[in-house]
């Protein structure tokens, strides 16, 4: 994905040879500057920070596939995060992000949030995000074209999600 496909306000996908070999299979890399006030009472990242970095990576992720059109929005009826190793400020998370199963009107979204101060990945999340029309009512399947834009994004990195 290049960055000028991306809103400025956004923080661009790092190059793929950037990645880590940690994050070989995931299409999109977010990278997240760790901030001072991000920290907890222990000086660990808050664990609410977490589902922030998350929303952001999965936007980045819906931006590469072009379904911010106004057709549709999306909403998350799911997450959660398996914290493996503590994060202190300075550090910077490089936040892979990939279809784990894509559903008739909904998408498991699978993240790891690998940390480059200590080389190693730091946490583990899932959402599922179900899609709705643009009236937020109804439940809107996701077209053909969508699934195939989805694959190609995903076989750029030989990831097949399940269906």
């Amino acid at each position: 994905m290049d960055s000028s496909s991306q809103p400025s306000n956004l923080t661009p996908a790092i190059s793929d040879t950037m990645h880590p070999d940690a994050l070989a299979s995931y299409p999109i890399i977010h990278h997240q500057p760790i901030h001072w006030g991000e920290m907890d009472a222990f000086n660990h990242l808050n664990n609410v920070v977490y589902y922030r970095y998350a929303e952001s990576a999965r936007i980045g992720y819906l931006q590469a596939l072009g379904m911010f059109d106004g057709s549709m929005v999306t909403v998350l009826a799911q997450s959660s995060c398996q914290y493996l190793r503590p994060v202190t400020y300075p550090d910077t998370l490089l936040l892979g992000v990939r279809c784990q199963r894509l559903g008739n009107t909904s998408i498991v979204m699978e993240y790891s949030y690998y940390s480059t101060a200590q080389k190693a990945i730091v946490a583990a999340a899932e959402a599922v995000v179900v899609r709705l029309a643009s009236n937020g009512k109804e439940k809107l399947p996701w077209t053909e074209e969508e699934r195939e834009r989805l694959l190609a994004l995903e076989a750029k990195v030989a990831h097949v999600p399940k269906w």
